[in-house]
């Protein structure tokens, strides 16, 4: 599987991050089975949040169904998130602490590698988000931090207090749901929907600041509207490409799909929301396939973006 750099923070990490946000339902076994056949494939990085399942419920199925070796601890990477609470979003110092505490005990772990803010908090005090990140890096509990879906002005305003790097933003991205991606090249064009701006800048913002971006949903058609992948009623044209490009490439088109996202220069993880352990092995073969200039763009303008 493609590795690389978590941000600037010297670690290595998996191209591909195993996403572990549907895992309530199911058994022991099959948890153990996911999480086993992702690392065997090369997967170093596993995603949580407070919120997956309600009140920490898959960080307890995971701690309760898999018990890392000290060795594979140090190998792997985990990740957490807080902030969504029901209804509203909470940054305050307290809250992070507590559900960070609440994480590590349900992961039965003794620190996070990388904790993310889950959503913008429109309350957001960037003191109070300094303080409990000092208070955690100085425990030990987590060791890097991040955000999920803020924007390049949301993470420079807590920039003006939080000491610690923020190494990775995690964000919606696919083939079909690439504004990030899609405003720059038609920039400029003043009747075109593509070029407006929704995000400021956000692909740029993180590669001038050595932000890894975490693609999630990526194989969603939009916002949790059902993947594209096979879907011919709505993508005939961008099946088609993923269909052939599969067959030239040797993978499946989840692997194509896979291979649209890693293929890009700011070296963005993808985030497998998947229960399936084939799923696994489909995107961890995709990562390893590098496409071309024309081929990215084929499938770019066949998901129905324009190039100019």
């Amino acid at each position: 599987m493609k590795t690389q750099q978590l941000s600037r923070t010297g670690t290595e990490v998996s191209s591909v991050v195993l996403g572990l946000m549907r895992i309530d339902a199911l058994d022991d076994d099959a948890v153990r089975d996911l999480v086993s056949t992702a690392l065997d494939a090369g997967v170093t990085m596993l995603d949580h949040a407070d919120v997956y399942g309600g009140d920490h419920l898959c960080e307890r199925r995971f701690g309760d169904a898999v018990r890392l070796t000290p060795e594979q601890r140090e190998k792997v990477q985990l990740v957490s998130k807080v902030g969504i609470r029901d209804g509203y979003f909470d940054f305050s110092t307290e809250h992070i602490l507590r559900s960070v505490d609440a994480s590590l005990e349900a992961l039965r772990t003794d620190h996070l590698d990388v904790l993310l803010l889950h959503r913008p908090d429109a309350l957001v005090e960037p003191e109070e988000v300094a303080a409990a990140f000092d208070q955690l890096e100085a425990a030990g509990k987590v060791r890097h931090f991040g955000v999920s879906n803020h924007t390049p002005l949301q993470q420079d305003l807590l920039r003006t207090a939080v000491r610690q790097p923020l190494v990775v933003n995690q964000v919606q991205l696919s083939i079909t749901h690439a504004p990030l991606v899609a405003t720059g090249v038609a920039s400029n064009m003043r009747d075109l929907d593509q070029s407006v701006h929704r995000d400021g800048g956000m692909l740029d913002h993180a590669r001038l600041h050595g932000t890894t971006l975490q693609a999630w949903s990526p194989f969603q058609g939009g916002f949790f509207t059902g993947t594209f992948i096979g879907d011919r009623e709505n993508y005939a044209a961008l099946n088609d490409v993923l269909d052939e490009l599969a067959q030239t490439h040797g993978v499946t088109p989840t692997g194509i799909a896979t291979a649209w996202i890693t293929r890009h220069p700011a070296d963005i993880q993808v985030v497998l929301g998947s229960t399936k352990a084939q799923r696994v092995l489909e995107v961890a073969a995709g990562s390893d396939v590098r496409l071309s200039r024309p081929e990215w763009y084929r499938l770019f303008t066949a998901a129905g973006y324009l190039v100019p």
